[in-house]
């Protein structure tokens, strides 16, 4: 598998995402939410968290990937996109 992932410094998002030189999104994997809203800035988060989705036989087809490698990015996205308080969205 070829995969390119990096993240912004400072917004909750990837910057490059492809996989299989297919340009990829993290909503294919899991959803990110802020767990603690009411604590959080004004325009930021209190605690935000990604959390992976079970795999799809479309999904993995899609990004030509096995289930482990799918659980790999997985990994990857939730340390990228997991990182609690921030209050960079001002």
């Amino acid at each position: 598998m070829k995969l390119e992932l990096d993240f912004y410094g400072c917004l909750c998002a990837t910057s490059t995402f492809k996989i299989n030189d297919i340009n990829a999104h993290y909503e294919d994997f899991g959803d990110k939410y802020d767990y603690d809203m009411e604590n959080a800035e004004e325009y930021g988060c209190g605690d935000m968290r990604f959390e992976e989705k079970r795999p799809t036989k479309e999904i993995l087809e899609k990004y030509n990937i096995t289930i482990e490698e799918y659980y790999k990015i997985c990994d990857k996205l939730k340390e990228g996109l997991s990182f609690g308080n921030c209050g960079w969205c001002i």
